[in-house]
């Protein structure tokens, strides 16, 4: 079989499939450090063709999850408590305790790649898959994809069939990440301050009230609802000329 093959699968799928140089290389880590990663058993083990390890886009998708996580914080062994999660198949729901991103609120969603690229037809790069695992937008479990946020996923993708680049959609949400940290850090201070640190879970419908409001109020001042103009009364009719 040549580097960098193609397997065709029993159920008639392609699947590309990579040397252990090649998924390194695409995963921009040494080799050393993908050796590393199988030993700490953050990968899946490869398909073993006589004495050549063969690994798919599933084990790159995994690296770059894993690239993600620890630019993110996460330590390694943060990193296979998780991946121990994701293959055992605990409920998605409980997975935000060990990503960080508090999922209390939002309900993830589980998606093949191929619905992924339903959701953003044309629009699922590698470049956008790397952008959104940083963002921490998306996970791996397997052959699935995990999305972080059923109302994100919903909203970037009706940006997107509006016209929007998903590029230009994750970019915004990065920063509008910069903007939501900053605002929670204002109202836990502002709360924890001046009533009590256990307040802060009571009062974050509050909180968010506020953000909701003053963004509504933001976007007004930005362009002005169109003023609503008085109805005509009828006009009298002329009487006929002479």
């Amino acid at each position: 079989m040549p580097d960098n093959a193609a397997r065709t699968t029993g159920a008639g799928t392609t699947v590309r499939e990579y040397r252990t140089e090649e998924l390194a290389e695409a995963a921009g880590i040494p080799v050393r450090t993908l050796r590393f990663y199988r030993e700490r058993k953050l990968l899946p083990p490869p398909r073993r063709e006589g004495r050549i390890a063969w690994y798919d886009d599933h084990h790159l998708a995994r690296l770059r999850t894993i690239a993600a996580l620890l630019e993110r914080g996460h330590t390694l062994g943060g990193i296979a408590e998780l991946t121990v999660a994701f293959e055992n198949g605990r409920d998605v729901g409980q997975l935000g305790e060990l990503l960080g991103i508090g999922w209390s609120e939002e309900t993830p969603v589980r998606l093949t790649p191929e619905a992924l690229a339903d959701y953003f037809e044309g629009e699922v790069t590698p470049e956008n898959l790397a952008a959104s695992l940083d963002l921490g937008y998306l996970a791996t479990d397997g052959e699935e994809i995990v999305h972080v946020s059923r109302r994100l996923l919903d909203v970037s993708s009706a940006l997107v069939r509006e016209g929007v680049p998903l590029s230009a959609v994750l970019e915004a949400g990065r920063r509008v990440r910069e903007h939501a940290d900053a605002m929670a850090a204002l109202f836990e201070e502002l709360i924890s301050t001046h009533i009590s640190e256990e307040a802060v879970p009571r009062l974050r419908p509050l909180a968010k009230s506020v953000v909701d409001a003053e963004l509504t109020m933001a976007m007004d001042r930005l362009r002005p609802p169109a003023a609503a103009q008085p109805p005509q009364a009828p006009q009298e009719p002329q009487p006929p000329s002479s």
